[in-house]
């Protein structure tokens, strides 16, 4: 699995970008650039100083500047040199097939930083159009955030559902969808309490960082975001995300 350095992110795709340590061995961590003998180059750089670096490079790649200074912004903080938290490590829970139905929309990473981002409008219509009153036949009051129909990985496309699990799938109110969440082992990883927005946010730093070095890989059949009865105060939240692994 490809990693990144964990200082600037660039991805490590050859051993010759690896740093090293004082010894000469390379380090796994960082990349040439930003380590070197043991030691990091810029060692009083700040994580805003590092964005500040690093758009220029992505602009050099065809991406808009302030699109690229919100992605360095959301991606940074979970690399292990600025991370001010350890990540909890996640557990494997093995889960069978269920059904949901809800709202869906398309988008992707790179999407939901831009000012075109779709899942804040898709949770907004969510509530205001009352989708849990619609929903036929629910088997509990636990919402869930599908992530499925992955065009390739965590760079492409994917379908973003939110909706409840139901007994059967007979009815579906105009304007939902069904979809199955996949039977799988998933890695369950549990967000910090608080406000809903920022907890997941962070949540998903997390995978992310916890995946960037893990070795563990990914089967993009479907993740999903579970909100239960710990999310009844949305500024003490505290939710789960479930990785589907190989």
């Amino acid at each position: 699995m490809q990693s990144y350095c964990q200082s600037c992110g660039m991805p490590l795709v050859d051993e010759a970008l690896l740093g090293t340590e004082k010894e000469g061995h390379k380090n796994q961590d960082y990349c040439t650039y930003c380590y070197e003998l043991g030691e990091y180059k810029q060692p009083n750089l700040t994580v805003e100083e590092m964005i500040e670096i690093g758009v220029p490079h992505l602009k050099e790649d065809g991406m808009a500047e302030e699109e690229a200074r919100q992605m360095l912004a959301s991606f940074l903080p979970s690399l292990k040199r600025w991370r001010t938290h350890e990540i909890k490590e996640p557990v494997v829970m093995n889960k069978e097939s269920f059904q949901i139905v809800g709202i869906s929309a398309r988008t992707s990473n790179a999407n939901e930083i831009t000012s075109q981002a779709k899942i804040p409008q898709l949770w907004t219509n969510f509530y205001q159009q009352d989708v849990v009153g619609q929903i036929p036949n629910p088997v509990n009051q636990v919402t869930y955030g599908l992530y499925s129909d992955y065009e390739t990985d965590v760079n492409g496309e994917y379908s973003i559902t939110l909706g409840m699990e139901v007994l059967a799938a007979d009815e579906v109110p105009e304007g939902m969808v069904v979809k199955t969440v996949p039977a799988a082992n998933y890695l369950v990883f549990t967000s910090d309490k608080g406000p809903f927005v920022e907890v997941v946010v962070k949540a998903w730093q997390d995978v992310w960082a916890w995946f960037a070095n893990s070795g563990v890989e990914r089967t993009y059949t479907g993740d999903f975001e579970l909100y239960d009865e710990r999310c009844a105060n949305p500024q003490e939240a505290q939710v789960d995300l479930y990785i589907a692994i190989k």
